[in-house]
């Protein structure tokens, strides 16, 4: 088994306790002998660090455990490299939840033109760490869990050369929900969208189709979007187990004034929340993941990401779902659209799974237009165009109107100025 080295970008995040579990868990088959933890924010990693060095420890790892602010120094020669990060933190997230408030448009994280404005402050700085592990360390896989994952996914697979697997915990957690209700993991399923705008197609035991038994409101609830109840009408003309991420769209009123009537964000309860996990870090005596990180919406984070590394370096053609260019799996998208797919993951990396026939097209229009949006987004984030800006605004069916988006844009544009790059949308 081969020496590797994994590199955390963005470490000093509250989820970090959670991918070292994850590496634990799976030392005997993923022999990581080197650790860099690197982020900007020096205060935090030491806190989260310190937590990290002392889960090894415990475990008996006599490994390198490096806490650094060099981005380069930590990518140099990695063989994986985990990107986690948060341009502007919870400040920033702060503000795409209430700004879009103010003009009858969600806020939301990674959602509509809150995920818009994620994406504007969070795709250039990966293009330049991609270019960074191009010339750095050019065999090593960069599995990215940064919001919004699948724009950032679109925008690197296909303006990039760097190998990259896109993640997310929603299906981790969606299957988990099915194997609960099932009462086994011996099932089989098809799933397909996009990054948080995904359908489980079918669910399939000793040959037969269970996905109607199994109810088509989608039980596994994500800590990070509000929990609202589904009418009978609705459920039934849902064609498929939707993710949580489609009430957004299916009762988007209802968010809004949900969103409009909460006490607090879901971005000011997660500041609370990082900070009693930080509190809980910094104890000496901690050498185990604290239950309350559980809170902060990152369940099975690990389970998705390190999972993924095991196929890749141990060559297992294993079944996971990630963000992939299409090639071909699902007919009615172009082949170099970034969609999330059942996918085969092995040493070559994640090769879609051809979907059997799917006559729905409520899922074909609905990802289609939103993939335009996504497109939009990536070419206004890599060239700073205004006028695509408000085009991927103006196709998004959170928003639509160009009143509405040019207003919302202007504003944000000014509230998100020093986390822009120079000249961005000017």
């Amino acid at each position: 088994m081969r020496t590797l080295k994994a590199a955390v970008i963005g470490a000093g995040s509250t989820y970090t306790p959670e991918l070292i579990e994850g590496f634990i868990d799976r030392q005997k088959s993923l022999n990581f002998q080197s650790f860099y933890l690197m982020d900007i924010d020096k205060e935090k990693l030491e806190v989260v660090g310190g937590l990290a060095r002392r889960m090894l420890a415990s475990k008996g790892f006599t490994g390198k455990i490096v806490l650094t602010g060099d981005l380069d120094e930590a990518i140099t020669g990695a063989d994986y490299i985990f990107a986690q990060i948060r341009v502007g933190g919870l400040a920033a997230r702060i503000l795409d939840e209430k700004i879009p408030l103010k003009h009858g448009l969600l806020g939301q994280e990674t959602t509509g033109v809150g995920g818009f404005m994620k994406a504007l402050r969070t795709v250039p700085v990966l293009f330049d760490m991609a270019r960074r592990i191009e010339k750095l360390a050019p065999d090593a896989w960069l599995i990215n869990f940064s919001n919004p994952s699948g724009i950032v996914a679109e925008a690197l697979l296909n303006h990039t050369n760097v190998k990259m697997v896109g993640l997310c915990n929603c299906f981790v957690n969606m299957h988990a929900d099915i194997a609960n209700k099932t009462g086994s993991t011996d099932f089989d399923y098809e799933y397909l969208g996009l990054n948080h705008l995904s359908w489980v197609t079918s669910v399939t035991v000793k040959g037969t189709n269970i996905l109607d038994s199994l109810g088509k409101k989608s039980g596994a609830k994500m800590k990070n979007v509000p929990d609202i109840e589904y009418e009978d009408d609705l459920i039934a003309a849902i064609p498929a187990i939707p993710s949580s991420y489609l009430s957004y769209y299916y009762l988007r009123d209802e968010q809004i004034d949900h969103c409009r009537c909460a006490e607090k964000t879901r971005g000011e309860l997660c500041v609370d929340i990082e900070e009693t996990l930080l509190r809980q870090y910094a104890n000496p005596d901690l050498k185990d993941k604290p239950k309350e990180l559980a809170e902060r919406g990152g369940a099975l984070y690990s389970t998705a990401a390190v999972s993924v590394v095991d196929a890749i370096e141990n060559d297992k053609n294993e079944y996971h779902v990630v963000n992939v260019k299409n090639n071909g799996a699902v007919p009615f998208m172009a082949d170099d659209d970034v969609l999330e797919l059942k996918c085969t993951v092995n040493r070559k990396g994640a090769s879609p799974v051809a979907l059997s026939k799917l006559d729905i097209p409520y899922i074909q229009g609905l990802m289609q237009v939103v993939k335009a949006y996504e497109k939009y987004t990536v070419r206004a984030a890599l060239n700073g165009s205004k006028a695509d800006a408000l085009a991927a605004l103006m196709i998004h069916p959170l928003i639509g109107d160009y009143h509405k988006a040019k207003a919302v844009l202007n504003e944000m544009i000014a509230a998100n100025a020093k986390y822009l790059p120079k000249g961005l949308l000017k």
